[in-house]
């Protein structure tokens, strides 16, 4: 039986991690394409925490419970279903509503929990999943045999894009904020990995591929990074933004976009059509899913918290200690 109402987080104003304090809300109806999932995992993200301090606009429709990603069981399915079930155990990128004990989801936007996965470790796949791929290998068009920088190598994002990089053929450099840091990122497979605080990460990327430079930049810096990344770009490179940590402006030599033909582009996940998140879905099921089974690709979870200790899950994000990803046990 579905009850009728729901613990959540759902904070009535902004602020610090004290507001995440659980609530009762009705359980949601699954809609048209939609099914309804019993949370028994929640994703944390870095958008999660620009949410609760007012800093991330929800898209029009968009619940405002906090929340990208889940893990559990489909318990109801909306009208138009095609392909989950009621008793089906997926993951799912949502647009919110992650953070409660039930959350609708587009089924294009749900995956099948990957062989050998907990929900736990599942719950933290589809936010970074989705990004790294839509943007490394979409938008970046980055092929095997190629190099790509990742900055913030052992945030959620770094640590996909590491071990999704590698499992495909990639030379995979990152930057990270301290010795022990970089140690991790090797450690999960980076080429090389340099302490932005002490190394001059774009003349090492530089000199790691002889001076041809690297053929694509996933930056989530922005700022005064921009610079610096188009420096150690090669011939044919590709530029790609998927944040802004240090500012949305920055310093552009556009004679060498111009004489190294650079590509610079960049997308947001959330606010983009179900049609296109179900056209990376069904990419990622058909090339990043089957890896888990073989062992070429594995989740990385940092620690968990109970849903009710949101706020601890926010202070952990917040220090900037972990590697991989934080996750809200929900049931």
């Amino acid at each position: 039986m579905i009850p009728q109402t729901m613990t959540a987080i759902d904070p009535d104003a902004p602020g610090g991690p004290e507001v995440l304090v659980p609530v009762t809300r009705p359980v949601p109806k699954p809609g048209a394409g939609e099914v309804l999932i019993r949370v028994e995992a929640a994703g944390v993200n870095r958008p999660d925490v620009l949410q609760r301090l007012g800093l991330y606009p929800m898209p029009p429709g968009a619940p405002t419970i906090p929340g990208l990603e889940v893990a559990g069981e489909v318990v109801e399915v909306g009208e138009e279903k095609t392909r989950f079930r009621v008793g089906d155990r997926v993951c799912a990128l949502v647009a919110g509503g992650g953070y409660a004990e039930y959350c609708p989801a587009p089924e294009g936007q749900c995956l099948p929990i990957p062989a050998g996965l907990s929900a736990v470790e599942a719950a933290g796949l589809p936010e970074t999943y989705f990004t790294v791929w839509s943007n490394m290998f979409d938008q970046g068009a980055a092929q095997g045999g190629e190099t790509v920088l990742v900055h913030g190598g052992t945030s959620g994002i770094g640590v996909t894009a590491i071990l999704l990089g590698k499992a495909l053929g990639l030379t995979v450099f990152t930057t990270a904020g301290s010795d022990e840091k970089c140690a991790a990122a090797t450690a999960l497979g980076a080429d090389a990995a340099w302490n932005y605080r002490t190394a001059d990460w774009s003349a090492e990327a530089l000199a790691a591929t002889g001076g041809r430079g690297v053929d694509v930049v996933l930056d989530m810096v922005g700022g005064d990074y921009l610079a610096k990344n188009v420096a150690c770009l090669g011939f044919g490179g590709r530029h790609v933004s998927i944040a802004v940590q240090r500012g949305n402006r920055g310093e552009l030599d556009l004679f060498a976009v111009m004489r190294k033909r650079l590509v610079l582009t960049g997308s947001m996940l959330r606010p983009r059509p179900v049609a296109d998140k179900a056209a990376i879905a069904a990419a990622l099921e058909a090339h990043a899913w089957p890896l888990f089974a073989i062992g070429k690709l594995r989740a990385v979870t940092d620690s968990t918290f109970p849903l009710a200790d949101a706020a601890a899950a926010h202070r952990r994000m917040e220090a900037g200690a972990h590697v991989g990803k934080i996750v809200l046990e929900v049931a």
